[in-house]
């Protein structure tokens, strides 16, 4: 059995440029160890997925204790390095109650976070140097627990509707440089599906890059050629796994149940 610390120091091994770590999302103990002991090497949760699993919608409207007490069950339940999807930091703009949820979390036995730059219940995202200041009082956390936590710091640049990615991309790089000089360990750019725009971040960062693999995009194999050193897949496990519910229930119901 890993202790926490050997998890975490796993996980950060485990991202490598052009050699991706594969995090298909997790919602709960359950889907945990069913994608654990098919042989992915982590666990990471999805926000949306672990909301809706339990009757919620996504932007911190579950309870955070809810979430921690699955967050608890996933780490109890299987022995791999777990990162949560932590949104906003469930804290708002009180850098106190941020640094509580953090220990909270890290008592769990965490490994890492997903820490995005979105104003979760506001309008647009937090300055770069605001958002780089959140990222420091996470890692100081983290330092004070004695658990070298990787910080994965996502930016929702590009999940804006109407924007044309590559207007964002100086954008993008400066905040890269930023959450890396905060203590961030990877940089998440969720959105960004054009080849050569994935690989001028991975070209630009000395973080490893997270992209989230949607409909249309590269093959792994192609993404792993541009640099990319994770590859997560959001809430696209949990739809998956309710349309084959929903589709066995009705089929079930539709004939009366016999």
């Amino acid at each position: 059995m890993m202790d926490q610390i050997e998890k975490a120091t796993r996980f950060a091994e485990l991202h490598q440029k052009g050699n991706p770590l594969l995090l298909y999302n997790a919602w709960d103990a359950g889907s945990a160890k069913s994608i654990f002991e098919c042989g992915a090497k982590a666990i990471a949760t999805s926000s949306w997925s672990m909301a809706r699993a339990q009757g919620y919608r996504d932007g911190e409207l579950i309870p955070f204790s809810l979430m921690a007490q699955l967050t608890n069950r996933i780490v109890a339940t299987i022995n791999a390095p777990v990162s949560l999807d932590f949104e906003g930091g469930y804290s708002g703009d009180d850098d106190n109650e941020l640094v509580f949820n953090v220990l909270e979390l890290l008592d769990l036995g965490i490994t890492g976070l997903n820490f995005e730059d979105r104003i979760v219940k506001g309008q647009g995202l937090y300055e770069v140097d605001h958002q780089a200041n959140r990222i420091a009082i996470i890692r100081e956390a983290a330092d004070m627990m004695g658990v070298p936590l990787f910080i994965n710091a996502r930016t929702d640049l590009f999940l804006k509707k109407d924007g044309k990615p590559e207007n964002d991309m100086d954008e993008a790089i400066k905040r890269a440089q930023a959450y890396a000089a905060a203590g961030a360990s990877g940089f998440f750019v969720p959105g960004l599906v054009e080849d050569n725009l994935i690989r001028e971040i991975c070209d630009s960062t000395v973080l490893p890059v997270n992209v989230m693999l949607l409909s249309g995009m590269s093959s792994i194999r192609s993404l792993s050629k541009l640099g990319v050193a994770r590859i997560s897949f959001g809430p696209t496990p949990y739809v998956q796994t309710m349309n084959v519910l929903q589709s066995a229930a009705t089929v079930l119901f539709s004939k009366g149940g016999y």
